[in-house]
């Protein structure tokens, strides 16, 4: 059976754990290499690795702080010498912070703006003429706070609902060659347990919360889907956002 992204390169940003893990095995399950990125996790980001050779693909880690601009062009530098090219990225990496609005302080709205917006749009950037040459695709994860106003989470919200239009305008600049989508997930748990959980699970209308594998399912219907397909915003989150 071919794989349908059998001999593809794509690069998932914070890919060590959690959801950008989920990602890059689907991918690479999918058959694609998969270069990930990490920036603290290393360990993590090690048996990843080993997790993602295990599809007979090949994989690569790269530490990249993606609050550099350096960083990152250094990365995608790697995963261009390493593979010769680049058919997908996905921007999953990303910060989460929770603070009374009026006590948001300047350096917490700049870094979370660093890494929510500003990071992806500059590996987008650097990734660029790679995907243009082959009709690639980039696939960047926005939020459900991106679209609902969370009172304590101003600086997070805003970042993301700023990546939602980023992705849009992506899509539109650099059409036809590169399509450009977005997914964002809900309430998503690993393993997680607790009280709060419980509460969002009973709120949501499929009567749970979401995992990795739901992230990653939409993730890969971006990145097999027709290319005609761009611009397009897709929520996971159990219809938790209704």
């Amino acid at each position: 059976m071919t794989l349908p992204l059998a001999g593809k390169t794509v690069l998932v940003t914070g890919a060590a754990k959690r959801v950008g893990r989920s990602i890059a095995l689907s991918l690479a399950k999918a058959g694609a290499n998969v270069a990930i990125t990490y920036l603290k996790s290393q360990p993590e980001a090690e048996n990843t690795v080993r997790e993602l050779a295990e599809s007979d693909v090949e994989a690569l880690a790269i530490r990249c702080d993606l609050r550099n601009p350096e960083d990152i062009q250094q990365t995608m530098a790697s995963v261009i010498e390493r593979f010769g090219g680049i058919d997908l990225l996905v921007n999953n990496a990303g910060m989460f912070g929770s603070a009374a609005l009026e006590d948001i302080q300047v350096e917490q709205w700049d870094e979370m703006y660093a890494t929510n917006t500003r990071a992806p749009f500059l590996m987008a950037k650097a990734a660029h003429p790679y995907l243009r040459a082959v009709r690639g695709r980039i696939v960047n994860l926005g939020s459900l706070g991106g679209v609902h106003p969370w009172a304590t989470h101003a600086h997070y919200c805003t970042s993301k609902a700023a990546m939602h239009m980023l992705s849009q305008t992506m899509a539109k600049a650099w059409a036809p060659e590169i399509s450009v989508n977005c997914v964002a997930p809900g309430m998503i748990v690993n393993g997680e347990v607790g009280a709060a959980y419980e509460r969002f699970a009973l709120k949501t209308p499929m009567q749970r919360n979401g995992t990795g594998e739901d992230v990653a399912a939409a993730v890969l219907f971006f990145a097999t889907a027709p290319h005609f397909i761009t611009g397009q915003f897709l929520a996971v989150d159990g219809g938790l956002g209704l």
